[in-house]
Order: C-alpha cells, then structure tokens, then sequence
C-alpha cells in the first residue's frame, strides 16, 4: 500500500499506520435473538429480510456482536467484504466474519476509506489467497499500512462525503415515489382511462362493456397488435454504415436488444424504419416495448412495430410493458417472434384519449427522469469528492477551525448542485 501511486507524497500531517495500529479484533458472542443479523457488502452494511436468520448459526452464542463503530471483515465468492457499523444499534453476524474495534477513529470516514480503496489494502492478497484454497492470512492483513489523516480531519470528510450520501438518499426515495404513483395510475388509466373532463371512469357514472381483456370502456376496441402494426424483425448493420458516435453523416440511432441505455447500439449513415415506431427486445430480456420517435435501425432480432394508422406509440408501450406477458414455449433459446407477438390482444381507445393517457404518464417519467440524471451528477460528484479527499490531495483539516472559509469550500464543491 505504501507505494501505491494515490501516496506518492504524503498529505502534510497524515501518517503511514499499519491497520492493526488503529483496528483490534473482538470477539464477543450474540448469546441471544435480540440483535438483528446484517449481510456485509462490500460497499458497507446492508439489512436483510427475517430470511437471513437463516444463513446464521442456529445456536446464536455462536454469531458475534457486530457493535457500532465495529468494522467486520469476510470473503465472498469475488471479492472481500467490508463492512463498517455506522449505525446507531447493535447488529450479529455470522462467525465467519471477522470483526474489529476502531481505536478512536471515525467510523463514518472508515467507511468511505474502504469503499474507495476496496481494492488495496491488502484485499487482493486475500482474494488470492481464498481462490488458492487457503486460510485467509489476517495477521499479516492488518500489518498492511494505510494513509490516516488526524482525526479532526476524518471527521470533516466523512461530513462532506455523508451530505452527498444524504442527497442520494432523498433522490431515491423521490424517484421511488413517483414511480409508485404512476404504477398505481397505470392500473386505473390502462383498464379504465380518462373522459374528456380529465376524470378516471367508473362504472357508476360510464357504459362498460365485456372484451377478451376483462372490462373495458365502451369507447374502447381490442385488437390484436398484428391488425395495427406491420411488425419485423431487426438484421444486420453493414460495418461501412456504422459508427459509435452520433456525427453530421451518422446520424440514425440503432437500437438492440439490450435495456442499457434503451438500447442504443450505435449510429448509421441510413435507417430502416420511420419515426412513431415502437421497438421489443426479442431475446435477453423478452418483450420490453420502447417508444421511437425518430427514424432508425434495428438489429440482433429486435421487433420493429410499424403503426398501420395514427395511434399513440407510448399509450400502446406502456400496455405491452404493463399488461402483456408474453409466454415463450420454446425449449431452446427463448426469443420472441414476428407472428407470436401479432397474436397479442390490447385495448385501444379513441386517439385522444390515448393522447391523454400518454402525456400523463410522460410527465411522471420525465420527472423520474430528471431525478435520476440528478442522482448521477451527485454519484459524479461523490467519486471526485472521494478522490479528492481520501487521497488528500484537497485538504479540509483547518477548515475545522475555520468555518468561515469551510462554508465558502462547501459552496464551490455543490456549486450548480441542488441540496434536496
């Protein structure tokens, strides 16, 4: 670790220690089931459900206390798990972990130092030596050195690096809400719709009727997508007309069947299909439907739905994605079909209303949207902090003193950042 090239010189006022001069291995026994078991990740500690109780020892004096502001060190298949206690309660882990004491360290920036520096600090000579079959070496582990900025200092940067964590956090739990609401509107809008009043119908105040889809509005028709849609499958993409990045000459997206980034494969110099389309991934993950508003190309057996008149592709998406399971009875490599998904009944409402539905449910996800591209910025600028700060190369530690300038510091790193 000494050499490792983030330390070529040494933040004035941080020391070389060897891990075993600020951590001491404790071994205190559960003894009963009032603690709640946690896995270790390598990312830090997460709960499980009551099923986890399983994979603990039955006798329970055999799992260790896993207490706040204790680090538990164990291998995974892949890699080696860290885990540090910054919670406000006492936890018990299995037997297999190894589980330490800080000595008068902050518990807060121990954490971040292990998620940053996972992959030294000795953890690849641990994973080396699991996947060679032998014991893991834990004497010679904490003789291992690390770079430890005084504690003041730790303290400050746990701060910093927690503000952003707290963010994240509140940016999930925004993105988690709006997704359930649009999930609890999907149920109503798809089956039910919305009059012209803007009002989710009933059957006290609106005609139903009985349809192969259960009951519908009686505005609504059901078809088969094969009756609407020209539906084809995606080919390949000449290596000539292609390229990774969008330019003046290769414009045209092609799209696979991948959901990573909604698919998109690369860029051509020609397309296959006009706008308003609707592509579904045909192998990997079956069935999913995506909106196209632009022209495109298709490939690797992606399904290319054509509309045969004007409809609203994201009304009829959302459906697809929602309503439609589609069953794969091939015994070989599962793949959907041109014919099998034509056969695939679905409602379809008056235009306008379809319109209505789709701008409603695009709003919800325009704003989840814009709250994930939020959360990536604050990931961006957690892993600079992290890199900035672990490694010392921007110091915080007289900032401590002065809050003044600590408080105009602060401002530059969230500049153009929201606070949630």
């Amino acid at each position: 670790m000494s050499g490792d090239k983030e330390f070529k010189d040494l933040p004035e006022g941080w020391k070389w220690v060897r891990l075993g001069e600020v951590i001491e291995e404790v071994n205190e026994k559960v003894g009963k089931k009032d603690l709640e078991p946690v896995a270790i990740g390598v990312n830090g500690v997460k709960k499980r459900s009551e099923i986890y109780y399983k994979d603990l020892a039955e006798d329970y004096s055999k799992n260790k206390v896993f207490k706040t502001n204790n680090i538990a060190f164990g291998l995974g298949s892949n890699e080696m798990a860290i885990g540090v206690n910054i919670f406000k309660k006492d936890y018990c882990v299995s037997p297999a972990y190894k589980v330490f004491e800080l000595k008068e360290q902050n518990a807060l920036y121990f954490h971040y130092f292990f998620d940053f520096f996972k992959k030294v600090v000795g953890v690849n000579f641990l994973i080396l030596s699991a996947r060679q079959g032998k014991s893991v070496d834990f004497e010679k582990f904490v003789k291992e050195y690390i770079p430890l900025p005084p504690l003041p200092e730790q303290q400050k940067i746990a701060e910093i690096l927690e503000t952003i964590d707290n963010a994240i956090e509140k940016t999930d739990k925004i993105i988690e809400k709006y997704k359930r609401i649009k999930q609890g509107l999907m149920q109503d809008l798809l089956t039910k719709g919305i009059d012209e009043n803007g009002n989710i119908r009933n059957e006290k105040t609106h005609k139903f009727k009985d349809s192969p889809l259960g009951r519908i509005p009686e505005e609504w028709e059901v078809v088969r997508l094969g009756e609407i849609f020209n539906i084809k499958a995606g080919g390949d993409i000449d290596k000539l007309s292609y390229c990774d990045i969008k330019d003046k000459r290769f414009q045209y997206p092609i799209f696979s069947n991948t959901l990573e980034n909604k698919g998109l494969y690369g860029y051509s110099d020609k397309f296959t299909y006009p706008e308003n389309c609707i592509t579904i991934t045909g192998r990997g993950t079956l069935g999913h439907a995506i909106p196209r508003f632009e022209k495109f190309n298709a490939i690797i057996r992606v399904l290319v739905l054509i509309p045969k008149f004007e409809m609203n592709i994201v009304f009829i998406s959302e459906y697809i994605n929602n309503k439609i399971n589609f069953i794969i009875e091939s015994t070989g490599v599962p793949q959907l079909t041109a014919p099998k998904v034509a056969e695939y009944y679905i409602p379809l409402p008056p235009l306008p209303e379809q319109q209505r539905i789709a701008e409603i449910l695009s709003q919800i996800d325009q704003t989840i949207e814009k709250e994930q591209q939020y959360k990536e910025k604050l990931q961006k600028i957690k892993q600079g902090l992290m890199q900035d700060l672990l490694t010392g190369k921007v110091r915080v530690n007289k900032l401590v003193e002065e809050e003044e300038k600590w408080t105009e510091i602060y401002k530059q790193f969230y500049k153009n950042v929201k606070i949630i």
